[in-house]
């Protein structure tokens, strides 16, 4: 079985999932060293909702299917509006790492880095442009990305919020 079948595959429950970074890790320990593998996956069901996960196991195979399980366990929604993009533009932050996600309009397609165009394909955004800030450490760049599609509010949340419609908001 071919790497991209495996990455792409949809399961029962609906979630595909990509593996964003594989790793060996060493733990020196008395008698040598102790090697596992730490596999960075992102699960989403292409449709507004994406999670991410760390599995560690001495197996690879092992190691995804962990972070697979932990994904599905930490998936958040995503507010996307009419095109397929974020409703406003926002910073992410996480560790070292930070992102910038700005709408787009339709046509523009998903312009992002490797880790983040990940999470939004996965997400369900069709336009989107993204810009990476600080630290290029994949993992955190995943969870900066992952932060700001969480806080992002539709147009509908805020009129809610400040009590006001939809159209005085957007005016």
């Amino acid at each position: 079985m071919d790497n991209n079948n495996r990455n792409n595959q949809d399961r029962e429950d609906g979630l595909s999932d990509k593996v964003v970074t594989i790793k060996r890790v060493t733990k020196v320990v008395k008698g040598g060293r102790n090697m596992r593998f730490s596999a960075l996956v992102v699960v989403g069901d292409g449709n507004g909702h994406v999670g991410v996960g760390l599995g560690k196991a001495t197996e690879i195979p092992e190691a995804i299917r962990k972070g697979r399980e932990d994904a599905a366990k930490h998936i958040v929604g995503v507010a996307l509006d009419e095109n397929g993009s974020v409703s406003h533009d926002f910073i992410g932050k996480f560790g070292g790492a930070s992102i910038l996600l700005k709408r787009a309009p339709e046509g523009t397609g998903i312009i992002a880095g490797g880790p983040a165009r990940i999470v939004c394909e996965l997400a369900g955004i069709r336009n989107i442009r993204t810009k990476s800030l600080g630290s290029n450490n994949k993992q955190n760049v995943v969870l900066a990305t992952l932060d700001a599609l969480s806080q992002i509010k539709s147009p509908e949340d805020v009129a809610r919020l400040r009590g006001k419609s939809v159209q005085e908001i957007r005016a």
